[in-house]
């Protein structure tokens, strides 16, 4: 009689034929994240208030990937969406949420927003009612599958296209384990980039926070500063 060999869980994958859905995705870190997946074969909705602009900016970003990517309002795009990323300034997110929540209901929403201020003393972390924005979300959206996740990457990195590269871990943070892998396998698919699970939605508020000290250290050495976790 032998001992059985310990084994381990397979790595998450993502499913064939998933879409993914950028609300905010005229704007930079939007535009950024549809572009590095659709350059991994994801399919990808650009969702914006002016579906026009948002169908302009798809095709840019088909014909610079050769990926399929596609633009609609923000309602269309949540609708079309399997896993919905939500990449939208933090004044608009309460309203723009609220608005469709039926839309996205059954979805897993990916929230990226950092809720932040500026003064002449640089980035700072604004006090959220809820905790988070990624708190905010769930409770504006109860049918939904939140997970927080992307707030440190560069949205300049993301859009360079001489940068092959994305060098940085993704914190992933959400209640539902099924949808927090999901969410490590979509930041897996960029070239460089990790997820890492980093915990509940309570937490979520350091994680968003800390983007204010990163844009203090990208001011002072110039740079576009990710994240590793180390020992993982």
């Amino acid at each position: 009689m032998t001992d059985a060999q310990p084994t381990t869980a397979p790595e998450p994958t993502v499913p064939e034929g998933l879409t993914v859905a950028v609300l905010g995705g005229t704007g930079p870190q939007g535009r950024g994240l549809a572009r590095r997946f659709a350059a991994a074969g994801v399919r990808v909705v650009l969702g914006s208030r002016d579906a026009e602009r948002a169908q302009a900016t798809a095709s840019d970003l088909a014909a610079a990937t050769g990926g399929d990517v596609t633009g609609a309002d923000n309602r269309g795009a949540a609708r079309a969406g399997d896993v919905v990323v939500v990449a939208v300034p933090w004044d608009g997110h309460a309203d723009l949420l609220a608005g469709l929540r039926e839309d996205l209901a059954g979805r897993v929403v990916v929230d990226c927003v950092n809720p932040l201020g500026f003064d002449k003393r640089g980035a700072f972390a604004l006090a959220v009612p809820e905790g988070s924005a990624a708190e905010q979300a769930a409770a504006l959206l109860p049918d939904s599958r939140v997970v927080a996740a992307f707030h440190h990457v560069s949205a300049v990195l993301l859009e360079d296209p001489g940068v092959t590269t994305v060098d940085t871990d993704v914190l992933v943070l959400g209640e539902d384990r099924e949808a927090t892998d999901l969410v490590q396998a979509l930041a897996g698919l960029v070239p460089g980039m990790r997820g890492v699970y980093a915990g509940r939605l309570r937490n979520a508020h350091q994680v968003e926070a800390l983007t204010a000290n990163l844009i203090s250290v990208n001011r002072r050495y110039k740079a576009h500063a990710g994240l590793r976790v180390t020992d993982v």
